[in-house]
C-alpha cells in the first residue's frame, strides 16, 4: 500500500494512542478526549473521498482533530451554551450542515495572499521564540515545533514530566502574549 494511501482500517492500532495524547494535553478531561479521537475517526471516515494523499494520514488526522477541538472550545465559550456550531457550504440539502472537516481544503492549495499572511506569522512566531528565556524557547520547539514525545525531553534536558508541563505552560503563556501583541493587534 502506498504511504498516502487512507486505510481506515489501521486508524485505531496507528493513530488512537498518539490522537489522544494530543488531545489530553489540549482539553484536560479524559472523556472528552476519547470522545474528540471517536469523533475524528467519524469525521475521517465520512471525508475519505476528499483525502488527496499530499500529506500522511496521520497529519490528515490531526488537521481534523485540530478542528474539532477548536470546535469544542468554541460550543463550551459560546454565549449561547453548548448548542453546535454547523456551517452551511451551499444549497445542497444532503451537505447542509456538514462540519468544516467534512469538507478539509486541501492544504496545498494556497494563495498568494494564504501564503503572505502564512510568511508573515511564521516570523511572527519565531520572533516571539527568540524573546522566550531559553530553556522555555528549547522545551516550546521541541515539544510543539519538533513533535518530540515528554519522555524524550524529560530526558535529554534532564527535567520531570511535571517541570516540563510547567515550562510549556509558561511558555505558551508568553508566546500567546508576545503574538496578540506583535501578531494580532
Amino acid at each position: 500500500m502506498p504511504e498516502h494511501e487512507i486505510n481506515p482500517n489501521r486508524w485505531i492500532d496507528k493513530y488512537s494512542d498518539y490522537l489522544f495524547n494530543y488531545t489530553i494535553t489540549r482539553v484536560n478531561d479524559r472523556e472528552m478526549a476519547q470522545d474528540l479521537v471517536q469523533d475524528t475517526f467519524f469525521a475521517g471516515l465520512k471525508s475519505m473521498k476528499n483525502f488527496k494523499g499530499e500529506a500522511s494520514e496521520r497529519t490528515w488526522l490531526v488537521s481534523i482533530l485540530k478542528r474539532k477541538i477548536i470546535d469544542h472550545y468554541r460550543r463550551i465559550n459560546s454565549k449561547k451554551g453548548k448548542a453546535e456550531v454547523r456551517i452551511s457550504y451551499n444549497s445542497d440539502a444532503e451537505s447542509e450542515g456538514d462540519w468544516l472537516e467534512e469538507r478539509v481544503a486541501d492544504p496545498f492549495d494556497k494563495t498568494a495572499e494564504d501564503n503572505l499572511e502564512n510568511s508573515e506569522l511564521g516570523l511572527a512566531i519565531h520572533d516571539c521564540i527568540d524573546k522566550l528565556p531559553e530553556k522555555q524557547a528549547t522545551v516550546f520547539k521541541m515539544k510543539t515545533l519538533l513533535g518530540y514525545e515528554t519522555e524524550a525531553i524529560c530526558n535529554e534536558l534532564n527535567i520531570t514530566p511535571s517541570n516540563l508541563w510547567v515550562i510549556i505552560h509558561r511558555a505558551r503563556t508568553m508566546m500567546a502574549e508576545c503574538l496578540k501583541k506583535n501578531w494580532l493587534e
